[in-house]
């Protein structure tokens, strides 16, 4: 007997349940501000099967959102399935729970495609059994979109509709090639001035890279970084002033959390409450802030397209291949691991498909 579809919610019943805000893990694993504890399902006794989950997802050193969405799913399974423990389970209970987001639920395929992995990872990683291919699953082939990319008209016009702290992420989103989480997580040390670099840190697929710093961002950058130091001074003077830090560092280099290098580039207005050291934090600031703000700048720019805070992203990319710019060069800044993945800008170029000029026009 499965859950009514009403109990798991209609759009909810297919996004992640923990959003907690990327960033470094603390020490027991957990996310600032996020409540890792009430994660267990109902109706499971022994050892706490979310726990081991948990466990095995930091062993493999995967990241915290992978978590975050592999326990989500795991969870929604056993509930679907009337609270049963998966152990009690195997591929029908599968095919049914993955079949039913999209025949039901009509989930994009990529996250049918997640839900999958997370009872992969489940019944091989942590359980140890042995899963045949699902054949009796419902596919739902992944479409292939063709990213927004925004004329350099169209992108100074949502730049200037911006003010703050946003416009300053959004240039570098789109003056960088950057991801807007690994905007936010930004470090004081990750900028180079002198070199005009950026180095993005375990980025996508726990990969570093480096990338440009615009020299236009210089001044304003430096001008940010002055006031953020002054935040940061505050915050000593009154006792706190630390921020999490990725890995073991913190026990690696006691009192680096506190040193001006590891501050955050955009630190959060408000402070938090570490759940398993008790200090008090300052956070970076939250994405959705940023997607907030472009979304606005959008909508007053009156731009004919459906662009968002990725947008960017993609016209970065896209305007450096109308200048000339070799595509592996454009890959590495970027941070992909496939040239391919790269290339689909060609399809966007001005000049039209593979930046080919038409016939008619010579």
């Amino acid at each position: 007997m499965h859950v009514p579809r009403e109990q798991l919610g209609p759009l909810a019943a297919v996004v992640p349940l923990y959003r907690p805000g990327p960033g470094p893990r603390t020490a027991a694993g957990g996310h600032p501000g996020g409540n890792r504890t009430k994660a267990q399902a109902p109706g499971i006794r022994g050892p706490r099967l979310l726990d081991r989950v948990r466990s095995v997802l930091l062993t493999r050193h995967l990241s915290p959102r992978t978590e975050d969405a592999y326990i989500g799913w795991i969870r929604r399974f056993i509930l679907f399935h009337d609270k049963r423990h998966p152990d009690q389970m195997g591929e029908p209970e599968i095919t049914a729970f993955l079949s039913h987001l999209e025949t039901h639920l009509r989930v994009a395929a990529s996250t049918q495609n997640q839900a999958l992995a997370a009872l992969l990872f489940l019944y091989q990683r942590v359980l140890h059994r042995d899963v045949d291919w699902l054949s009796g699953i419902v596919h739902a082939k992944r479409p292939e979109r063709l990213p927004v990319v925004l004329s350099r008209d169209e992108v100074a016009a949502v730049l200037q509709q911006m003010r703050g702290v946003p416009a300053l992420m959004a240039n570098l989103l789109y003056g960088s090639g950057l991801r807007v989480i690994e905007c936010a997580e930004l470090r004081v040390n990750d900028l180079d001035f002198d070199r005009h670099e950026v180095t993005v840190r375990d980025g996508k697929g726990r990969k570093d890279r480096v990338t440009m710093l615009p020299d236009r961002l210089s001044r304003p950058l430096r001008e940010h970084l002055t006031a953020v130091r002054q935040i940061h001074e505050q915050d000593i003077l009154a006792g706190t002033g630390t921020v999490a830090l990725p890995d073991a560092l913190d026990r690696k280099y006691p009192g680096a959390s506190r040193d001006w290098a590891w501050q955050w580039l955009f630190p959060a207005a408000r402070h938090y409450v570490d759940r398993t050291t008790g200090q008090k934090r300052r956070h970076h600031v939250h994405e959705t802030v940023l997607q907030r703000a472009v979304k606005t700048a959008v909508k007053g720019t009156h731009i004919g397209k459906h662009a968002t805070v990725h947008t960017l992203r993609h016209s970065f990319a896209t305007h450096l291949l109308e200048s000339g710019y070799d595509i592996r060069t454009i890959q590495e800044l970027l941070g992909h691991k496939d040239v391919r993945t790269t290339m689909i800008h060609t399809h966007v170029l001005n000049r039209g498909g593979r930046g080919v000029r038409s016939p008619l026009d010579l």
